[in-house]
């Protein structure tokens, strides 16, 4: 039986000498006790030895994957053979090593999982004298640190959870920075704003004003110095205008040096927030290419932070991307059953920011589709090339023209139906119409007498008519009544027929106990009577 044991130093081939010792792997640990006794029983036949940290890595990581690595095969190829192998069993401590090695070199491994567990305990505790011939301990142990450090290193580099990490802390650095900067400009305002009120509204920009104030300092130096490499001329004309003519307090000189301060604060801030953003620009184009070039670096990054991994991120299906950073205003709308919303963290997207209200969308829908494909390319594909990201965005932007064309063709339409319609109501062919004349001759007067009897007849016809309407409309009112009437009534006898319902049954089984309770007495007294008269 052959033990092959994997070290930092190489790969070593042990032969048991006495098999018979193996039988009960319980009290196999006895046999590692000393020294001594760990050479009776094993004897070191082969060992093949790195000949640097990089084939030793590579060993290292093959053995974790549970692959046959190059070190390897030439150490069963070339030292050893396929004669040796052929008679006797080989213990390895991983089944799925084993497996990988019955596949290339046809050798038989030992099943029994307990006792190559046992042997591989008992080797690693006397490797020392075990291997004393070829190796040193304190050797040995060097190298053992040396692979577990570059190990590490090597799956922090390659481990696609944490390639992201930095994309992580730079995106939310730069929104830090970017507050940071928002309340120093407003309180350098606000505090320069006593003395040159005047200038906030002119300089919009927050690092033009910081860098004026460093400049130039009092607003009385205002006229004297020269603002060209800050403000263009027509503001600065206005400024220099604006200085002389400012209803601004004074403010002493150490007033003056503490805002000057924070001025170089908000100038430094700026410097370095500018630096971080091309930082972050090179690191997501050299991680995540194709999800960069379909919807920009910083929507970008706030996506992979706000999922937690580019891993998370690509398993993610679009319609919870489509919605990602919009979770309040989603629960909030499925407890209010309102409509959900349609876009969130994709929504600053460009390609989303060029639609117009109506096919925003859609166009949000189509956006979060590719990213999803972007994602995954990204985190699982091998290549680095930005093909799939160009080839989505363009789709995206062919179907934002095709709806917008069609929107547009719609609304036109519309327009030229509007205009037929009033040319149409413009362009009637004129008709002469007779104007009416007054005819005198029609006109006849009436006599007061006559004029007394018209006037209560008609008085009696506008009555008459009044009457009518006045019945009709009572009668109405009469009819509503009383169907509301009989409405009330019919209410009212089924709830006393309810009510009815109740108490009989009620009474019912009340009387029903009665009964009962009167035929248990009597049928006692029966008994008792009986028992008596016997």
């Amino acid at each position: 039986m052959l033990v092959l044991y994997e070290t930092a130093a190489g790969f070593a081939l042990f032969k048991v000498l006495d098999e018979g010792k193996l039988k009960k792997s319980e009290n196999i640990y006895k046999e590692f006790s000393t020294a001594e006794k760990a050479n009776q029983l094993i004897k070191l036949k082969h060992f093949h030895k790195f000949e640097n940290t990089v084939e030793a890595l590579s060993a290292a990581t093959a053995i974790v994957e549970n692959k046959v690595s190059k070190s390897l095969k030439t150490f069963f190829n070339d030292t050893i053979g396929a004669k040796e192998f052929a008679k006797e069993k080989l213990v390895v401590y991983e089944p799925k090593l084993g497996g990988a090695i019955t596949k290339k070199f046809g050798i038989k491994i030992h099943d029994d999982t307990a006792i190559s567990k046992e042997l591989y305990r008992g080797i690693r505790e006397q490797l020392g004298s075990l291997l004393n011939q070829t190796l040193k301990t304190d050797d040995l142990k060097l190298m053992e640190l040396g692979l577990s450090h570059s190990l590490s290193r090597y799956k922090l580099k390659f481990s696609p959870d944490k390639i992201d990490t930095m994309i992580i802390q730079a995106i939310s650095l730069l929104d830090d920075l970017d507050k940071e900067l928002n309340t120093y400009a407003m309180r350098v305002k606000e505090w320069y704003g006593w003395h040159f009120p005047e200038l906030g509204k002119l300089v919009v920009d927050n690092l033009a004003y910081s860098k004026l104030i460093i400049l130039v300092g009092m607003r009385t130096g205002f006229s004297e110095s020269d603002l060209s490499s800050i403000l263009p001329e027509e503001i600065e004309h206005e400024v220099k205008q604006a200085a002389e003519i400012s209803m601004g307090t004074e403010i002493s000189e150490l007033d003056l040096s503490n805002i000057r301060a924070l001025c170089d604060q908000i100038v430094s801030i700026t410097s370095y927030r500018t630096q971080l953003y091309e930082y972050l620009k090179n690191r997501m184009i050299a991680i995540a290419p194709n999800l960069t070039t379909l919807v920009g670096e910083m929507v970008g990054a706030r996506l992979i932070s706000h999922a937690g991994s580019l891993m998370t991120l690509a398993k993610y299906p679009a319609s919870t991307i489509q919605i990602l950073g919009a979770e309040k205003a989603l629960f909030r709308a499925l407890k209010t059953k309102n409509n959900t919303p349609k876009y969130g963290l994709i929504y600053h997207a460009s390609l989303v920011g060029q639609a117009s209200p109506k096919i925003k969308g859609k166009i949000a829908r189509l956006t979060a589709t590719k990213t999803a494909i972007s994602a995954r390319v990204d985190a699982l594909g091998e290549g680095e090339t930005p093909e799939v990201g160009i080839t989505g965005r363009a789709k995206i932007e062919n179907r934002l023209r095709m709806l917008e064309g069609r929107f547009v063709a719609k609304a036109a339409k519309v327009e030229k139906k509007k205009l037929n319609n009033s040319n149409g109501a413009s362009t009637q062919k004129f008709a002469m119409k007779e104007t009416s004349t007054y005819n005198s001759a029609a006109d006849t007067t009436i006599k007061p007498s006559e004029e007394k009897k018209a006037e209560p007849e008609a008085n009696g016809e506008e009555s008459s008519s009044k009457k009518r309407k006045l019945d009709s409309s009572e009668e109405q009112e009469t009819v509503t009544k009383k169907e509301k009437k009989e409405k009330k009534e019919k209410k009212d006898k089924k709830e006393k027929k309810e009510k009815k319902e109740k108490k009989e049954d009620k009474e019912g089984k009340e009387d029903k106990e009665v009964k009962k309770e009167k035929k248990e007495k009597k049928e006692k007294k029966e008994k008792k009577e009986k028992k008596e008269k016997k």
